[in-house]
């Protein structure tokens, strides 16, 4: 029935849906902020689990409409191209959040950034790997690439939480000119307002529910109307849920990230990209299942170029982490501004390759 609406009304609910994304995602971040703190989750591992499917529940949503509706194209393109979209975030915080006052990594730099950083190449090194495997195998409804994925991620997350407190080859301490409050500082300013405020607990968790539920329902909203929309401009799926929809379902990273930043809290501006990031490929098992059919030997080459781009861009911002460049160009770090270009570059492959 979608399908049979005209571009302009399907454009329409595309819009509408991505706004709802964009007001709830925020709240749905900032309240899992807060339910954080008071349960005492920190960033502890149910914390960081929390966080990392909040701030992709639009994605989340996406993936299992889509899996139900048997169209997995438009649900890898969306996790993949997702991948390298959301790590460009990264480029609009370097600019828009410090501007001239200093490179991004510059003052967030820090090994465990680079620890949730391997993290993500390491998850998308075996998306690479699952492709190559045949969609036959897969037992009791998953397939083994898909639960080895999950588990590197629960692992990862695992040693990540144990790094930031026990790295015993390195001396924990504040690296020159970085974030002068610990990270995760903004987590308990969030709180505090809205201690202050005196909102209750319960009316919080009430909020959380009601964006929850937005942004679920405008997730399968933007996944209906993108695959009619990409159908009637005659786009493949891989290539609208890998840009245009996963422009959309990035909206709430842009301003959380933002806020992250007026907060100088520069470490979990980058860590919810990297989480977020790392998180995305644990959706293949849920596509499987929900499907029946093993996704990411389904996948085809513009998903695996999505793939090795967004490790590419990955490796970039490791770099800037690790060596903390502080000239800039066109008020960015030099990490950013290679991201920048390697990106837009890419994307002309991506669509010479889709032809």
């Amino acid at each position: 029935m979608i399908e049979t609406l005209s571009l302009p009304i399907l454009l329409i609910i595309f819009c509408l849906s991505a706004v709802a994304i964009w007001y709830a995602g925020i709240k749905l971040s900032n309240t899992a902020d807060v339910l954080s703190t008071h349960f005492g989750l920190g960033e502890a591992l149910g914390g960081m689990i929390l966080l990392a499917i909040v701030t992709n529940f639009p994605e989340i949503a996406i993936t299992v409409s889509a899996a139900i509706q048997n169209n997995l194209e438009l649900a890898i393109g969306n996790i993949l191209g997702g991948i390298a979209l959301q790590t460009v975030v990264l480029v609009i915080l370097d600019v828009f959040g410090l501007g001239k006052k200093d490179p991004l990594t510059y003052r967030a730099a820090s090994l465990i950034l680079v620890l949730e950083g391997l993290m993500v190449i390491t998850v998308l090194t075996l998306v690479v790997v699952g492709n190559q495997m045949r969609p036959s195998v897969i037992y009791l409804g998953v397939s083994p690439i898909d639960a080895l994925i999950v588990l590197v991620w629960l692992v990862g997350i695992y040693m990540i939480g144990k790094a930031r407190t026990d790295l015993p080859w390195h001396k924990l301490g504040d690296l020159p000119d970085s974030q002068k409050e610990k990270r995760g500082h903004s987590m308990k300013k969030k709180y505090d307002q809205v201690i202050d405020k005196g909102t209750s607990i319960q009316t919080v968790i009430v909020i959380f529910i009601i964006c929850s539920l937005i942004t679920l329902v405008a997730g399968v909203g933007l996944e209906v109307t993108g695959d009619a929309i990409a159908k009637q401009i005659g786009m493949t799926g891989v290539l609208f849920g890998a840009t245009v929809l996963a422009a959309a379902t990035s909206l709430p990273e842009v301003s959380t990230g933002l806020a992250s930043m007026k907060l100088k809290d520069y470490q979990m501006a980058v860590s919810d990209i990297f989480g977020g990031n790392a998180f995305l490929p644990v959706l293949f098992m849920v596509a499987t299942v929900l499907s029946g059919n093993s996704v990411l030997p389904q996948a085809h080459k513009t998903d695996i170029y999505l793939t090795g781009l967004g490790i590419l861009l990955t490796v970039i911002y490791i770099c800037g982490l690790i060596f903390r460049p502080r000239k800039q160009l066109l008020w960015m770090g030099i990490d950013s501004f290679l991201v920048t270009i390697v990106y837009l570059v890419g994307l002309i492959g991506l669509f010479a390759i889709s032809q």
